[in-house]
């Protein structure tokens, strides 16, 4: 067990589209001991509504014997600027108003966050980090850090995430975006507005994490549910959504989920340094890119593609029924393949 630290920074962070951030504060976890060396860091970015207690949210990972071992590694994870876990982000209070952000919360981008997550390390004495993980947004978080400090990372591991947002996977987030502005109290000064057009979202982006295989294996109606000659008056995949909707808005806000989509779309990590290939030829790290074989937002052929343009990296696949989530649910191959 872990507990949440917050490292209050007192400090201004500027960020990349125009403005800054006051008094900057981070939540992040630790599991492990930092030994003398300070050389057994791992690094885990998180993904979009994940929180710094990684042991929590991606289960069987940080245990013995699995990758994230805390006998042999001092694993830590920070909650990304913008999020609702601690660190600062639309509910925090505006040092300038006295009252919380809501809808006034600037814009951020991946290269904001990881500039928080960058004074988070070095506030903590961590100048080398020997592996650094990330999936999905938690990748474009390790590609942005790794292209602006490629000298501070031993390893890299990246497992379904891309070196820039693609249209695909700009449009799913504008589609969920298009969800929560629908619900006419988003803009309202409270924790709550826009609960349904959150849940809306959150079912929309469920299709696209999980996909056809996924669902049609864990949602089929049961038997039991009607009688060989009725119509069914219900479906399990119908209240799946609205229950996975409903457990979202119990943890997260709009604001927070429109903050953090609009952050993914600025994603590229060629932005100011030549381009995406160039950025990835300063990577000096042992590389390793999993992709995920029913994946619908960072497809097998654009997996391949990263791993290609890393140099020495080396691809490998996880075969899933479960999409994009397959890296949350394949415990035991993610555990198997990375554990070396």
């Amino acid at each position: 067990m872990s507990e949440m630290k917050i490292w209050r920074s007192g400090k201004t962070l500027p960020l990349e589209r125009g403005g800054a951030l006051k008094d900057v504060e981070i939540a992040y976890h630790t599991f492990g001991t930092l030994n003398e060396r300070k050389d057994n860091v791992v690094w885990v970015n998180h993904a979009l509504t994940a929180n710094s207690d990684v042991a929590d949210w991606w289960p069987h990972t940080v245990e013995c014997g699995c990758f994230l071992d805390p006998d042999r590694w001092f694993v830590v994870c920070a909650n990304i600027i913008g999020s609702c876990y601690g660190s600062t982000g639309p509910l925090s209070v505006n040092p300038d108003t006295g009252e919380p952000f809501y809808d006034s919360f600037p814009k951020l981008t991946i290269r904001d966050m990881v500039n928080a997550h960058r004074m988070l390390a070095d506030e903590l004495g961590i100048r080398r980090i020997h592996t650094l993980v990330g999936s999905s947004v938690g990748g474009f978080q390790a590609l942005e850090w790794i292209a602006g400090e490629p000298e501070r990372f031993g390893r890299l591991i990246l497992i379904a995430t891309d070196a820039k947002a693609s249209p695909w996977s700009i449009a799913i987030d504008e589609t969920q975006r298009m969800a929560i502005l629908s619900d006419n109290s988003y803009g309202e000064h409270r924790e709550d507005a826009a609960r349904d057009g959150l849940a809306a979202a959150r079912a929309i982006g469920l299709l696209t994490y999980r996909g056809p295989e996924g669902y049609n294996i864990t949602q089929q109606d049961r038997p039991e549910s009607c009688g060989v000659e009725e119509v069914p008056g219900s479906h399990r995949a119908c209240t799946y959504q609205q229950y996975q909707g409903e457990k979202l808005c119990r943890r997260f806000n709009a604001y927070s989920y429109m903050t953090i989509l609009d952050a993914f779309d600025t994603h590229d990590i060629g932005r100011g340094r030549g381009g995406v290939a160039a950025a990835l030829s300063r990577v000096k790290a042992d590389t390793i890119v999993v992709g995920i074989s029913t994946d619908l937002i960072f497809t097998v052929p654009e997996m391949k593609r990263l791993a290609a343009m890393i140099p020495g990296a080396r691809y490998e696949q996880i075969d899933s029924a479960f999409g994009h989530d397959g890296f949350l649910v394949e415990h035991d191959k993610l555990n198997a393949l990375l554990r070396q």
